[in-house]
C-alpha cells in the first residue's frame, strides 16, 4: 500500500472514532462522566417546582419533588423518555389528595403528552394555556373544583385521544372546538355543572370517537342528535344519562340509513315516553350488551328488544308507569333467552304474578325486583335457573308459605331476599335447600314460629349476611361462633329471642340484637378477640351486669348501643380504647360513678348518649376540650352536680345539649349562644337521618341503621324541634335542677340587679293593657304612613310642575313676611307687659 493512502486512511479511522464518541455521549452512552446528560432539563425541573408551589399537599405526596431526588424524571407521577433527550413526557397525579390552582410554568413542559390531575382538589377555572401543551395525547381533569367556562383553547390539543372534564362545577355551552379533536377516542364529560349544547354537529367530525358521556347535558334543542350519534360508526359506549332528551322535538330525521355500533347505551332519567322507542330502534342492533332507560317513564318496551341477541344487562329500575309484569317477559322474550345475565328492574310499577315465563331464561344471573307492587306466590321455577345467583323479590306482595317446601336441593342461589313476603306463620324450610347461600334477607315476612334446629348448621363458615329482623320468631340462639364469614353482618332486631347472647365468631362486622328479650351478661364480648367488630346494638333487652373490662379489643367499632337494658357499675377504662367510636348510647341503664377520664380518648365521637343512669360528679371539661366533633350530647336524668363547664361552648358542630333532670347550679353559660349550630338554621329530622346514616351505615342488604337522637323536658321525651333548640326552649323545661339560676328562668342569681316594677295602672288587666298597647301601635303607624305619603305628593308636584313650584315660592315668601310681623308684635307686647 502507498504510505500516502495509508496515512490518510489512519486519518479517516481517527475522524470517525471521535465523531461516534460524541454521538454516544449525545445519546447518553457516554460513561459515568456524562451522566448528567440523562437527567432531566433544568427548565423543565424548575417548572415541576413551580407547580408543586402552587398546591396544597396535606399527604406530603409530592414531599420528596427537589429534596430526596435531585433528577425530575425520578419524581413520584413524572416520567421521561429518552428518545425526546430525557424530557418530561408524563404528569399523573390523579387521586393524590392535592389540591390549589395550575400553575402556568406547565407551558415550560414542551414535550408532555401525558397529564392527568384528576382525582383531587384543584380549583379556579379551567386555564386557557392548557391549549399551548400541543402535543398532549392525554388530558384528565375530572372529578376536581374547576368552575367557570370550559377554555375553547382546548380545541387546539389536536393530537388528544383521551379528554375527561367530568365531575367539575363549571357551565357554559360545550365549545364547539371540540371538534378539532378528530383523534379522539374518549370523550368524557359526565355532570359538569350546568352545561349544554348548542350546536351537538361539531361530534360529526369525531370519526375516531369509541366512548362519550355526556351526562347532565342538556340536549334539549338538538334536533336530530341521533343522526349525529348514528355517524359515530366507532361509537361503542355512549352515556347519555339525565340529557333532557323528552324535550327534543326531532330527535332524527326521516331516513336514517345508519347502523349502529354501540355496544354500552345509557338513556335513562330523561323523562321519556314510550314514544322514544321509535328513535331508539335505529341506535339498537345485536351488537348491544347493555341497555339503561331507568328512571322514565315508560309503559312497557317494544318487541325488538327481545331480538337483541347480545343483550346481556338490561335495566329497567325506577320508572313510573304501571307495567304488567307478564307482557313485560313475553315482550323480552326472543333470542334474549339465552344472552341476558342481568335484570334490574326494581322501584317500579310492575303488577301481576312471577309468571312462568321466567324459567326461560336460562342464562340469567341476577334478578332484582324489588320495591313493586307484584303479588302471587314465589316461583318454584325460578329456584330451577341453571345460573342464577342473585334474588331479589322484597318489598312486593309475594307469598311463600309451603308451596316451595318440597324443593329439590338443586338451586346455586347465593344470595336470596324476599323481605316483607308473606312467609309466615311457619317458618320456611324450603330455605334450608339452598346449600350454596352467603347472604339471606327474610325480614318483615310474618313469621311466629321457631326456627330449626339444622338451620343454623346450613352453612358453616359461610354465610355473609343473615337477616331475619322485623318477625315473631321465638327460641334460644345455638352457638355463632363458626357459622359466619369475614365481615359478615348479623341482624336479629325485633324478634322475640330469648336466653343468654351466645359466643358470636370474632369474623362477624354488624351484630343487631336489640328489641328481643335476651337477659344475664355480655361477657360474651371477651371472646371476641382480634376482631372485625364495627357496629354491635344489643339495646331494648333485658341484660345485666356490668360493662367488661375487655373493650380494648374493638379499635374498629364505630357503633355501641347497650341503651334500655338495666347494665349497672362504673364504665370501665378499656371504654377509652375504642378510638373509632363514633357512637355510644348508654341510656336507660343504671350505670354510676364518674365518667372515666379514658373516654376523652374517643375523639371521633359524634354522638354520646348516657341520660338516665346514675353518673355522678362534675360535668367532664375534657368534653368540650377533646369531642370537637360532637354532634349530640345527651347527659339527661343523672345525678351530676356542680356548675355548667364553659367548655362546652368550644363544641362547633353541637346540635343537640340535654343535661335536664341532674343537680346542677350556677348560671348557664352566656357563651352557649356561640354555638351557631345549635342557633342558627335549626336541625330537622332530615339532617338527623343524614347524620346517623353517615356514621353507621353497614351493609344489610337493601337496608341501613341509623337512630334519631331525642331529648327531654317536662318530663317526657320528644323528636327534635323544627326550630333551633335554645330559641324554642321555655323556662319550665329547666324543671329538675332547682339551683339554676338565670334567664331564661325566671329565679335570678346572686347579685343580679332588682328588675324595677312597672307602674300599676288602677281599673286595668293585662288583656286591657295588650289591647291598648296594639290600639297605640296601630296609631302610630297610621300616623307615620299618612305623613310619609302627603309629604311626598306635595314634594312630587312642586317638583313636577313649574307654574305651581312658582306660585308656592310666591306663597312661602308671603307667609314668612307675616310670620316675621306677627312676631314682632308679639315681642314688643311681651316687653311692656313686662314693664308695667
Amino acid at each position: 500500500m502507498h504510505p500516502c493512502v495509508f496515512i490518510i486512511f489512519s486519518l479517516l479511522l481517527l475522524c470517525l472514532k471521535n465523531t461516534t464518541a460524541n454521538q454516544l455521549v449525545t445519546l447518553g452512552g457516554g460513561g459515568d462522566d456524562n451522566g448528567d446528560m440523562n437527567k432531566c432539563l433544568e427548565k423543565e425541573r424548575d417548572a415541576l417546582l413551580q407547580f408543586k408551589a402552587n398546591l396544597h399537599d396535606p399527604d406530603g405526596r409530592l414531599s420528596t419533588w427537589g429534596t430526596e431526588e435531585d433528577d425530575c424524571c425520578n419524581w413520584i407521577g413524572v416520567r421521561c423518555h429518552s428518545q425526546t433527550g430525557h424530557h418530561v413526557t408524563e404528569l399523573d397525579i390523579s387521586d393524590y389528595n392535592i389540591g390549589g390552582e395550575i400553575s402556568y410554568s406547565l407551558v415550560n413542559l414542551t414535550y408532555l403528552n401525558h397529564l392527568d390531575l384528576s382525582g383531587n382538589s384543584f380549583h379556579g377555572t379551567i386555564p386557557t394555556f392548557i391549549g399551548s401543551l400541543t402535543q398532549l395525547m392525554h388530558l384528565g381533569l375530572s372529578r376536581n373544583s374547576f368552575n367557570g367556562t370550559i377554555p375553547r383553547s382546548i380545541g387546539s390539543l389536536t393530537e388528544l385521544r383521551y379528554l375527561d372534564l367530568s365531575y367539575n362545577s363549571v357551565y357554559g355551552i360545550i365549545p364547539s372546538e371540540f371538534g378539532n379533536l378528530t383523534k379522539l377516542h374518549m370523550l368524557y364529560l359526565r355532570d359538569l355543572g350546568s352545561c349544554r349544547v348548542e350546536n351537538v354537529e361539531w361530534l360529526v367530525h369525531l370519526s375516531h370517537l369509541q366512548q362519550l358521556e355526556m351526562d347532565g347535558i342538556s340536549l334539549a334543542k338538538e334536533n336530530h342528535w341521533v343522526d349525529v350519534i348514528l355517524s359515530l360508526q366507532k361509537l361503542t359506549h355512549l352515556s347519555l344519562l339525565g340529557c333532557e332528551l323528552s324535550h327534543v322535538m326531532y330527535p332524527y330525521s326521516s331516513f336514517l340509513n345508519s347502523s349502529s355500533s354501540i355496544s354500552f347505551l345509557y338513556l335513562g332519567n330523561n323523562n321519556l315516553t314510550s314514544s322514544m322507542f321509535h328513535w331508539l330502534s335505529p341506535l339498537t342492533s345485536d351488537k348491544l350488551r347493555h341497555l339503561d332507560i331507568s328512571r322514565n317513564m315508560l309503559d312497557g318496551i317494544p318487541k325488538y328488544l327481545g331480538n337483541l341477541c347480545s343483550l346481556e344487562h338490561f335495566e329497567f329500575h325506577n320508572n313510573s308507569a304501571v307495567v304488567s309484569f307478564p307482557d313485560f317477559l313475553n315482550n323480552l322474550s326472543g333470542c334474549t333467552l339465552c344472552t341476558l345475565a342481568e335484570l334490574e328492574a326494581s322501584h317500579s310499577h310492575f303488577t301481576g304474578p312471577l309468571s312462568d315465563m321466567i324459567e326461560k331464561f336460562s342464562s340469567l344471573e341476577r334478578l332484582s325486583l324489588s320495591s313493586n307492587q307484584l303479588n302471587g306466590t314465589i316461583n318454584e321455577k325460578l329456584f330451577e335457573l341453571p345460573n342464577l345467583l342473585d334474588i331479589d323479590l322484597s318489598q312486593n306482595s309475594f307469598e311463600g308459605g309451603h308451596s316451595l317446601d318440597h324443593m329439590s336441593n338443586l338451586s346455586y342461589v347465593e344470595y336470596l331476599n324476599v323481605s316483607s313476603a308473606k312467609l309466615g306463620p311457619y317458618f320456611p324450610k324450603w330455605i334450608q335447600t339452598l346449600k350454596n347461600l352467603t347472604r339471606l334477607d327474610i325480614a318483615n315476612t310474618r313469621i311466629s314460629d321457631t326456627i330449626p334446629l339444622g338451620f343454623w348448621d346450613m352453612w358453616p363458615s359461610q354465610l355473609q349476611y343473615l337477616n331475619l329482623s322485623s318477625n315473631n320468631i321465638s327460641g334460644k340462639i345455638p352457638d355463632l361462633s363458626s357459622n359466619f364469614d369475614y365481615n359478615s353482618v348479623i341482624d336479629l332486631r325485633s324478634n322475640n329471642f330469648s336466653g343468654l347472647i351466645p359466643n358470636v365468631s370474632s369474623t362477624v362486622q354488624s351484630l343487631n340484637l336489640s328489641k328481643n328479650k335476651f337477659y344475664g351478661g355480655i361477657f360474651f364480648l371477651c371472646q371476641i378477640e382480634d376482631g372485625y367488630l364495627r357496629f354491635l346494638d344489643l339495646s331494648d333487652n333485658f341484660l345485666t351486669g356490668q360493662l367488661p373490662d375487655c373493650l380494648w379489643h374493638f379499635k374498629k367499632l364505630k357503633v355501641l348501643n347497650l341503651g334500655n337494658n338495666n347494665l349497672s357499675g362504673r364504665l370501665p377504662l378499656a371504654v377509652g380504647c375504642l378510638i373509632k367510636l363514633e357512637a355510644l348510647y348508654l341510656y336507660r341503664n343504671n350505670f354510676s360513678g364518674e365518667l372515666p377520664l379514658s373516654l376523652k380518648n374517643c375523639t371521633s365521637l359524634t354522638s354520646l348518649n348516657l341520660g338516665a343512669n346514675k353518673f355522678s360528679g362534675n360535668v367532664p371539661v375534657w368534653i368540650g376540650e377533646n369531642l370537637w366533633g360532637l354532634y349530640v350530647l345527651i347527659l339527661s336524668s343523672n345525678n351530676f352536680f356542680g356548675t355548667i363547664p364553659l367548655q362546652l361552648c368550644q363544641l362547633p358542630n353541637l346540635h343537640i345539649l340535654d343535661l335536664s333532670r341532674n343537680h346542677l347550679h350556677g348560671t348557664i353559660p352566656s357563651c352557649l349562644n356561640n354555638l351557631t349550630s345549635m342557633v342558627q338554621g335549626g336541625f330537622l329530622a332530615t339532617q338527623i337521618g343524614h347524620f346517623f346514616y353517615s356514621i353507621s351505615h353497614f351493609w344489610h342488604g337493601s337496608t341501613s341503621y341509623f337512630d334519631h337522637a331525642v331529648i327531654e323536658w317536662q318530663g317526657a321525651e320528644r323528636r327534635i324541634p323544627s326550630s333551633t333548640q335554645l330559641q324554642s326552649f321555655e323556662p319550665s323545661r329547666y324543671d329538675g335542677n332547682p339551683r339554676l339560676c338565670g334567664p331564661p328562668i325566671n329565679k335570678k342569681c346572686h347579685g343580679d340587679e332588682e328588675l324595677e316594677e312597672p307602674p300599676v295602672v288602677v281599673g286595668r288587666n293585662e288583656g286591657d293593657e295588650e289591647g291598648v298597647d296594639e290600639v297605640w301601635g296601630w296609631f302610630y303607624i297610621g300616623v307615620g304612613t299618612g305623613f310619609a305619603t302627603g309629604f311626598w305628593i306635595a314634594c312630587g308636584v312642586l317638583l313636577l310642575n313649574r307654574r305651581w313650584r312658582h306660585a308656592f315660592s310666591l306663597f312661602f315668601d308671603g307667609f314668612k313676611d307675616w310670620v316675621y310681623v306677627k312676631v314682632v308684635v308679639f315681642v314688643a307686647n311681651l316687653q311692656k307687659v313686662r314693664q308695667t
